[in-house]
């Protein structure tokens, strides 16, 4: 079936409203919902029942996070077969086209974000309640997030500022062009972290780090270091977050290190909702844990699931001797089966072998076993949180800028250090050089520290190191991804496909 962004869109005008949970964290129970909703937005409960539903769109972001993977030259697709989800087989060999369906839900689901976001903003003068401010922060930063994850994939995208799209802007309305989008960005990302709190009332919540951060990256991936370093700076003197260290680090990927001190942005993943292969965006849980799993897995501590998202022996490779990221971060199963060969009487685990197996798997979100059963397919039901942003990043974003920027290579040499004495447990491992030679390392810092979670393909795109590292990358083609046909056949010709493709 095709899908088409703005016949998504003005169905999300019908939006779907859901009602606040009672816990402490931000999830998203089951929808009610308005067919009239122009006329909504009577009372702050409408508003936040919309915030809520603007929140939900995060949880499709999982198959953003695998491929920003499997695209790099850290994993490769695997699965069961050369043709098991043939949209993430092109894109590991960077021969996709613009008939892709994984780019496609990237696609549709990123600007149903931004659309639910513009639902409120188009009716954010409607009534007023204590609280508003907030609420219209923690929006903007929603906007903010999805449309980052739009010009990093397609680069310039159609916008119309706080207003949702209706059939028939798509023939009127062009896309914007990078710097648009950026400015767009920048503007609500300064707006919400004014106005955020530093803490959030509920888990999963944005908060003025969170906003401070995006804030800084989005600068950072337009070579803007000045302004890069100003925003990572405001999120470290904050003085909210730390490096988890020790066990705390050992559990840092574990359901007990969910956010927590190192969490600046945390996407939230239940089991409570459960969903099948025709609607992987229905489910609550974090789909791209079980697509990474052992396949034909029976043993101790972790479930089966499909195999994709397979570290290649080179990036497994990369991490020093003595680096504790590496058991963190990778799986070597044969020396898992090995240190597990008593397990069920003697007999061992069990595991299967599927394409393009190297014998490692990403460790930080695979599928963990589970003392009760989920709703719907076991394999798309993972309850594995997604670390969107870790302070880990904010440091070595933040010395990257002042490094890079020809600002402070003290300040950028400390950032980077802390990182890395976290890694090793002492500071015999710390970097003492300047320029260029710490921008490499700050690079390969940032390889080892962000393994597996979905950043790898972007930072070498946005520092020129694409080429000759991605296996098939293609300068002045691959720098970015195609448009889905749909769009291009149902804008008339209004918007033109990205060069090359």
């Amino acid at each position: 079936m095709k899908k088409y962004i703005f016949t998504t869109l003005a169905a999300i005008t019908l939006l779907s409203i859901v009602t606040t949970s009672c816990s402490d964290e931000f999830v998203n129970p089951a929808p009610e919902y308005s067919i009239d909703s122009e006329n909504y937005f009577n009372s702050k409960e409408e508003y936040d029942n919309a915030l809520i539903a603007a929140y939900d769109l995060l949880q499709s972001t999982y198959v953003n996070v695998l491929l920003g993977e499997i695209a790099s030259d850290n994993t490769l697709a695997g699965g069961e077969s050369p043709t098991d989800v043939i949209g993430f087989q092109q894109i590991d060999d960077m021969i996709h086209t613009q008939t892709n369906s994984n780019l496609r839900d990237i696609w549709n689901w990123m600007f149903a974000g931004v659309q639910r976001a513009n639902y409120i903003l188009e009716f954010q003068n409607k009534t007023d309640f204590e609280g508003k401010t907030q609420l219209i922060a923690e929006t903007r930063f929603l906007r903010a997030y999805y449309q980052f994850e739009l010009v990093k994939w397609f680069g310039g995208i159609p916008m119309k500022p706080d207003a949702r799209f209706v059939l028939g802007d798509e023939l009127k309305i062009p896309r914007s062009s990078v710097a648009e989008v950026y400015a767009s960005i920048e503007a609500d990302l300064t707006f919400a972290a004014a106005n955020l709190s530093p803490t959030a009332s509920q888990k999963g919540r944005a908060t003025k780090g969170a906003a401070f951060a995006l804030l800084g990256k989005a600068y950072l991936y337009q070579d803007k270091f000045t302004q890069a370093a100003t925003a990572l700076q405001s999120v470290i003197d904050l003085g909210t977050y730390s490096l988890k260290t020790g066990n705390d680090y050992t559990n840092l990927f574990e359901l007990s290190g969910e956010n927590g001190t190192e969490s600046v942005f945390e996407v939230q993943y239940t089991d409570v909702e459960g969903a099948g292969f025709p609607c992987l965006q229905c489910s609550e849980g974090n789909v791209a844990v079980g697509f990474s799993g052992v396949r034909g897995y029976s043993g101790p501590f972790f479930s089966a699931g499909f195999s994709f998202n397979i570290p290649t022996a080179e990036s497994a490779n990369a991490f020093e001797s003595g680096d504790k990221r590496k058991d963190v971060s990778i799986l070597d199963i044969n020396a898992w089966a090995e240190a597990n060969a008593n397990y069920d009487n003697g007999n061992g685990i069990k595991f299967g072998k599927g394409n393009e197996d190297t014998g490692f798997f990403n460790r930080k979100y695979l599928p963990r076993t589970r003392s009760k059963e989920a709703a719907g397919d076991l394999n798309l039901t993972n309850p594995n949180n997604y670390r969107a942003i870790r302070y880990a990043d904010v440091l070595l974003m933040a010395a990257e800028a002042y490094n890079r920027g020809g600002i402070n290579d003290v300040k950028a040499r400390e950032y980077l250090n802390q990182v890395r004495r976290r890694a090793f447990g002492d500071n015999t491992h710390d970097i003492f050089v300047s320029g260029a030679a710490l921008t490499d390392l700050i690079l390969k810092e940032r390889r080892l520290e962000l393994f597996g979670e979905g950043h790898r393909f972007f930072d070498l795109v946005r520092t020129g190191n694409a080429e000759g590292t991605i296996p098939g990358f293609t300068a002045d083609k691959n720098e970015l991804f195609p448009l889905p046909i749909e769009e291009i056949q149902f804008a008339n010709g209004n918007w033109a496909q990205n060069p090359g493709y």
